[in-house]
């Protein structure tokens, strides 16, 4: 396809620059360096890991909404065109195929051309601001000289990520900041309007129509930045108010600081509804077309829909988080709307409408016709948030020789690498990393299991029920990203190990219990318990990432899943393993 003009909007991203104050401004932006703060309206930064500061995936915000940029045709040219954007006086290289690891949201740019001598990105060819059929799988990267323009005005570069953590709706959560490549919480002491505005404008958002308290929006983990936070409201950042660091006597995360954003109307929550739900928050999804004709109602095909397609349509709907992303309504009365006007609906779960998704368009397909395989949701006001101690994952690593003997169970549940198959049984051993999972639980509901205890699988070996076929994924990657090494867990327990003081247990395994995880609860796999490894038998010495991602597929909703996967750096010289620098997502 013929690359166009980046100015050439899509309609819908049209409707968010006429609404959003952050994406309008002249194309051409000065060339004095003097004066020059980068494209007018966009932010850039350098993210990703592992990396120097002066190199990284490209991210740009865009209507308030950070993106990447995708691989296809990216050249030498684009990424000196990126590094001046970013303050730096050139390029000295570019990667492909997310070397810095996958990012999240909107792929911004797909195509880009560039000379290399222009003075903005905005001046560059492209297929258009949004319009991408690259997965994040194919996010770019660019490696820039170390060396800053002089005079450069990096008000556009991001280096300390503020975020909205737990809310249910777009523009509201509890507030987060980076500081010291670290995420915590903001203290609720003296918050007010005033700061929560700040908040709102450097999210691209308008002013702040709530400022909120006491943990409203759940409570956070970890460190808590920041503390009696006193801005006029004028402010560039959170950081250029006057405030306390706090020490850990002088705040608990009961107090974590939240907001609520005022949002311009994009009318987005028109164009769905909801159909013969036994309440407001379930149904059988419809959505509004338009062209060729008049306006028209039709219904999606339920193929590959999932729980990240339902939070979108949630999302848009006004209606919170999904509970459920269903395949199959032929329990719901369908009225007189039968069409099936979309299909091939895939979302990253990011996405404020169904209509930023990726789908067929205007010829739809469907494998299994009729109303009865059309899509559905069920929306909720809360949901969990699971998130792993990366911590603690660090501490307990450890390599075991174990004897196959004594792996009996383990291979039944498909817990060993496929060259397990052809070993000399019950003779020799298998090489297995072990560490502790600590899981908790930081969301505003509990975490269940999605299929009830009556389809729950006995497992006799190990004696317990598997409430989740697969919890978590084990992988070993090489520094590129290609997985040489991985493991699962089943949910072979799912219960309340320990809570908070002010929380009490719910869910237990004995006696055919209840599974979950409680909101304030976490729970724990020990390192010396079956399947709490990666077999590495076959792994030859190198340094490598480890990646644990909980939840992987996407079974159970959660309230954001970019905080399920962490990865580690990793060592092994053949005997031993040094596993550090563990983190929670990107």
């Amino acid at each position: 396809m013929r690359p166009v003009s980046v100015w050439q909007w899509s309609p819908w991203g049209l409707l968010l620059c006429l609404l959003c104050s952050s994406c309008l401004g002249s194309p051409s932006p000065s060339t004095d360096p003097e004066k020059r703060a980068g494209s007018q309206g966009l932010r850039f930064r350098l993210a990703g890991f592992p990396r120097k500061p002066y190199e990284g995936r490209v991210e740009i915000q865009r209507a308030g909404e950070w993106g990447t940029i995708c691989d296809d045709d990216f050249t030498l040219q684009a990424a000196h065109v990126l590094c001046r954007e970013l303050g730096f006086t050139e390029a000295t290289g570019w990667t492909h195929s997310a070397k810095y690891g996958p990012g999240t949201g909107r792929i911004w740019l797909d195509n880009l051309s560039c000379s290399g001598t222009e003075q903005s990105v905005t001046e560059c060819a492209s297929r258009g601001w949004g319009n991408s059929d690259c997965t994040h799988d194919e996010d770019a990267g660019v490696i820039c000289k170390d060396q800053r323009l002089p005079g450069f005005s990096d008000s556009n570069v991001i280096e300390a990520r503020v975020r909205l953590k737990g809310g249910a709706h777009p523009g509201e959560g509890r507030v987060e900041v980076l500081k010291a490549s670290t995420w915590g919480t903001v203290c609720d002491r003296k918050w007010d309007l005033h700061a929560a505005s700040v908040v709102c404008r450097e999210l691209g958002f308008g002013s702040a129509r709530e400022a909120l308290s006491g943990a409203r929006m759940g409570q956070g983990m970890g460190a808590i930045h920041l503390s009696e936070v006193r801005c006029s409201g004028q402010e560039l950042s959170l950081w250029k108010c006057p405030h306390k660091n706090i020490t850990a006597e002088d705040c608990s995360h009961s107090q974590d600081a939240g907001v609520r954003c005022n949002l311009p109307y994009t009318g987005a929550e028109t164009r769905i509804r909801l159909s013969g739900g036994r309440s407001q928050h379930e149904g059988r999804v419809e959505v509004q077309i338009g062209g060729p004709g008049p306006l028209r109602w039709g219904l999606i095909c339920g193929d590959d829909w999932g729980t990240l397609e339902a939070m979108v349509a949630c999302r848009q709907l006004g209606l919170g988080y999904a509970n459920h992303g269903l395949q199959e309504t032929w329990y719901w009365d369908s009225g007189n709307i039968t069409e099936v006007v979309m299909s091939g609906v895939r979302c990253t779960g990011t996405e404020l409408s169904l209509d930023q998704c990726a789908h067929h368009g205007t010829h739809t397909t469907c494998k299994r016709t009729g109303t009865r395989f059309t899509a559905g949701v069920i929306c909720s006001e809360t949901a969990s948030d699971l998130l792993l101690h990366s911590a603690l994952v660090q501490e307990t690593a450890y390599i075991e020789d174990r004897p196959l003997h004594m792996l009996y169970c383990a291979a039944e549940e498909n817990c060993l690498a496929s060259s397990a198959r052809s070993a000399n049984w019950p003779y020799g051993h298998r090489r297995l990393l072990r560490f502790s999972s600590q899981i908790h639980n930081l969301g505003r509901a509990d975490f269940r299991p999605k299929a009830g205890r009556h389809s729950w699988v006995w497992h006799e070996c190990h004696g317990h029920y598997h409430s989740m076929d697969i919890f978590t994924h084990y992988d070993i990657l090489t520094p590129n990203g290609t997985k040489i090494a991985e493991g699962h867990k089943a949910s072979f327990c799912l219960e309340d190990t320990e809570c908070q003081e002010d929380v009490s247990k719910r869910y237990e395994c004995a006696n055919f219990g209840e599974q979950g995880i409680t909101v304030g609860c976490w729970d724990l796999y020990r390192h010396d318990i079956d399947c709490q490894w990666i077999d590495i038998t076959d792994v030859k010495p190198g340094n490598y990432i480890l990646q644990v991602v909980i939840n992987p597929n996407f079974e159970v909703a959660e309230s954001d899943f970019t905080n399920n996967a962490m990865k580690c750096n990793c060592k092994y010289d053949g005997h031993r393993i040094w596993v550090h620098n563990c983190h929670i997502g990107i």
